[in-house]
């Protein structure tokens, strides 16, 4: 493919007659085109500072890059005039968008000292620059790894020391400079329906523990904006079980910070499954306090004997959870004030905790909401107007 690039960046250097370089969208060189000074170009008048850069050093700095972003090239479809700028050696250039369909893989540069007059289309040579540049798209998408060979690539990244060249392929197929999410989706029952596939364009889905965790790697917009994950989230839960869950991690640059962003997606799609504020889908922004409490290994082995009634459980951590009102907590529980202080009594004794004390309020509203988050945890009894009718209240 590479002899094939650079026999397009020739054709298209010929075409225009000015010098080409071709950089994917990450502004990394992958060909370019010297330029004798023959044609309408002179010598010394077709090479900036830039151009040095990129064909000796291969890439380009953050500043350059956000200098020519900042015409709009990310998003055009059709060549781009990129004025000069003097005070940093930059020369006015022609630029191709590298596309195939709706997705950008590239640029054609040329040093053509502006004699291309992009709102033309009848400009000599233009029409025929378009098509290549279309062509090197062609290309360029098609010697990008497959959906399988990606989804194969995240499953080696989220599920042990990852080899390079795994993160390589997923950074060389989003963009070392997108923005992405991971969306962590958790199916009520191990396993996954017949032909189920994430949605969401140049989502790459990776299937863990057979079926019990779904991972999908979600490209986001440009300026990192969570939406389409949200969107991505409904979506795939609607063709999961009933109970499912779902979590999207904070957004990262590049696919660098994978294993800590499945942390993340993983812990709040958790909590969405024991917490109903959050269900069927939380994002890691905004769970909270949920966030420490995920980081415990578990529950304190001295709350044991209070874990093990889920009524007197549930009464310790709606009493925290209304900032110990009597009257909030009594309410929420559907039982008498008296009841409520009762429990109280006996949630004492079995911890040995002082629940007047902020320390140990804080132990315990710790240890109840780890216990939520223990797979072998009980599940919260409802709280009816018959609440108070239990062992705990005997």
């Amino acid at each position: 493919m590479r002899d094939d690039l650079q026999d397009l960046v020739d054709e298209v250097s010929a075409v225009l007659g000015a010098p080409a370089t071709l950089e994917d969208r990450d502004f990394t060189l992958l060909a370019f085109c010297a330029h004798d000074g023959t044609g309408p170009a002179t010598p010394g008048a077709t090479m900036d500072t830039v151009r040095a850069r990129s064909i000796l050093g291969r890439s380009s700095t953050p500043e350059v890059r956000a200098w020519f972003e900042s015409h709009g090239i990310a998003r055009a479809t059709a060549p781009v005039r990129v004025p000069a700028d003097p005070v940093a050696g930059i020369l006015t250039r022609l630029c191709l968008p590298v596309r195939s369909g709706d997705r950008l893989h590239g640029y054609l540069w040329l040093l053509d000292e502006g004699r291309t007059d992009v709102t033309d289309p009848t400009a000599p040579g233009l029409g025929e620059a378009v098509a290549l540049a279309a062509e090197a798209g062609r290309l360029l998408a098609e010697g990008r790894p497959g959906t399988d060979d990606l989804s194969s690539a995240l499953h080696a990244v989220l599920t042990g020391p990852a080899p390079q060249r795994s993160v390589r392929a997923l950074t060389e197929a989003l963009g070392a400079g997108t923005p992405v999410t991971l969306v962590a989706l958790l199916p009520a029952a191990p396993g996954l329906p017949a032909g189920w596939a994430p949605p969401g364009a140049g989502a790459v889905p990776a299937v863990l523990g057979d079926g019990a965790e779904v991972a999908v790697l979600l490209p986001l917009p440009g300026d990192g904006d969570p939406r389409p994950a949200g969107a991505l989230s409904g979506a795939a839960l609607g063709g999961l079980p009933a109970g499912s869950t779902a979590g999207v991690a904070a957004a990262r640059i590049g696919c660098g910070d994978l294993p800590a962003q499945w942390h993340e997606a993983r812990t709040a799609a958790r909590v969405a499954a024991v917490d109903p504020r959050f269900a069927p889908a939380a994002s890691w922004p905004e769970l909270g306090a949920w966030r420490q409490v995920a980081a415990l290994p578990g529950p304190d082995p001295s709350l044991a004997a209070l874990l093990a009634d889920p009524v007197l459980t549930a009464t310790a951590e709606v009493w925290l959870d209304c900032a110990g009102s009597p009257q909030r907590a009594a309410g929420v529980l559907c039982i008498h004030r008296q009841t409520l202080y009762y429990r109280l009594g006996r949630i004492e004794e079995l911890t040995g905790l002082d629940l007047a004390d902020g320390a140990d309020r804080l132990f315990l509203h710790l240890g109840v909401r780890a216990a939520r988050l223990t797979p072998a945890a009980p599940e919260r009894p409802s709280r009816g107007p018959r609440g108070d009718l239990n062992s705990a209240d005997r």
